[in-house]
């Protein structure tokens, strides 16, 4: 019986003692490490310095030349340059939507002052802060304004007016430019240019349909069978 239980218990131990060694795929001892400063960098807060750089800045500047994801190619022009101003320009069209999304701009940044129906008697100057009257949009001077020269008003101001280059990126300042084109070509300004071309070809009319159904000569499958035997 004695022995019997040796056994038994014998049994259970070399049981326990090989569950435990199942760590469950977990190492106590990893090994070696190639590059271990790559597998567990050392990482400095932003507005730290860092060893690591001449300057001993940790936050980089980017790379020169390199421009932002989904961030337009410079403009080039340049501030006091007017005759580039009258020249400066894009191909850039706009949907509706896109001009939408314009009006909404104009209505946050410009209607304080150029009013939402862009005659000038914004809320700033209808409250008797500003002594002379901002832009009119609709008046004869600026009606044809050339599209650079407003676009070098938004990125360095004008006047009494400050710059919004940083409210506004390339594409925003263009897109409020063509709300504004598309307000002053609905109120006696130049045609609206900026819009996106038709994409899909007039459909003919019902008249120039039947004629042309009139003119084609109708044939049976006898008749067609006949041709093909010819």
């Amino acid at each position: 019986m004695n022995k019997i239980k040796s056994i038994v218990v014998a049994g259970l131990g070399l049981t326990l003692g090989l569950a435990s060694c199942d760590s469950g795929n977990l190492r106590r001892t990893p090994g070696h490490i190639y590059a271990p400063d790559m597998t567990y960098s050392r990482a400095y807060e932003t507005y730290t310095s860092n060893p690591n750089f001449s300057d001993s800045l940790t936050s980089r500047p980017p790379v020169a030349g390199t421009i932002a994801r989904d961030h337009a190619m410079p403009d080039h022009i340049m501030e006091g340059d007017s005759v580039a101003y009258k020249t400066f320009t894009t191909a850039a069209k706009f949907s509706s939507d896109e001009l939408k999304e314009g009006g909404r701009l104009f209505n946050i940044y410009c209607g304080i002052c150029h009013g939402t129906n862009l005659d000038g008697n914004g809320p700033l100057y209808s409250s008797g802060k500003f002594a002379s009257m901002p832009a009119n949009f609709k008046d004869g001077k600026y009606l044809h304004m050339p599209v650079g020269q407003m676009y070098a008003a938004i990125k360095y101001g004008k006047n009494m007016m400050g710059s919004y280059a940083s409210q506004l990126d390339p594409k925003q300042r263009w897109m409020v430019i063509a709300y504004i084109k598309k307000m002053q070509a609905d109120n006696g300004g130049d045609a609206f240019t900026f819009g996106e071309a038709a994409t899909t070809a007039p459909k003919a009319d019902s008249a120039s349909a039947k004629a042309t159904a009139k003119a084609e000569p109708k044939t049976d499958g006898k008749q067609i069978a006949a041709n093909k035997m010819k």
